[in-house]
């Protein structure tokens, strides 16, 4: 795989890096992609409870592929296309089983804001910024960050596309952690220890109870 790294399994845990760094970690078609594909074979991997996904270089990621979205408005095919792995990005990710950490190691923008927040769990960097840029010119994904969030806070977040600090995602408890770019693989370590005390049964049923109670259902991205 070109645009992701994808761990061995190191004491039930497997980390996932979106590797495109000179793209500031884009997520195009075929990243998005291969992103799923990871996810739908970890879920039946038993040797599995927890995944991590970050990314490469100094930044989680910039979001959706911009260059991308300006060829499907003038190709209808490819357009279908993108949002067809869009809306499977997606869901896979929210209907995954076990529990997904996002280890923001920089800029979470527009999607890459999305992909941080439906994770089950947040920690970040010092230097960490979340915004949605994107309402500019397109919808944004509301319905996780809401979940996250609540309402009033979402809707600001998302209206404006405003920049968020990491100081500030640790104050509205959007993230759970922040610590020094040095640091974030040990704070991760110290989070994954205590989920994998689990059993993968138990985390199962757990993560099923939180898919419900966010109200998830098979929604298309842009009903979210």
């Amino acid at each position: 795989m070109e645009n992701i790294i994808v761990s061995e399994v190191d004491n039930e845990v497997v980390t996932i890096t979106l590797n495109r760094p000179a793209k500031k970690n884009a997520l195009s078609t075929a990243l998005r992609d291969e992103v799923s594909d990871t996810l739908n074979k970890l879920s039946e991997n038993d040797n599995v409870k927890v995944v991590i996904i970050t990314g490469a270089g100094d930044v989680f990621s910039a979001g959706f592929d911009l260059k991308e979205f300006e060829k499907g408005m003038k190709d209808k095919d490819f357009n279908d296309m993108l949002w067809s792995s869009s809306d499977r990005f997606h869901h896979t990710i929210l209907f995954f089983p076990l529990p997904i950490i996002a280890a923001v190691n920089g800029l979470a923008i527009a999607g890459g804001f999305d992909l941080a927040a439906m994770c089950d769990l947040r920690v970040c960097t010092e230097n960490a910024v979340f915004s949605h840029p994107e309402i500019a010119f397109s919808e944004v994904l509301y319905s996780p960050l809401h979940e996250l969030l609540g309402g009033a806070l979402a809707r600001e977040l998302c209206l404006t596309g405003r920049e968020v600090t990491a100081e500030e995602a640790k104050q509205i408890k959007l993230v759970t952690s922040v610590i020094p770019q040095n640091s974030l693989e040990e704070e991760v370590k110290k989070i994954t220890a205590q989920i994998t005390r689990a059993s993968r049964d138990n985390l199962i049923k757990t993560k099923s109870k939180i898919i419900k109670r966010a109200n998830i259902t098979g929604r298309l991205t842009l009903e979210l």
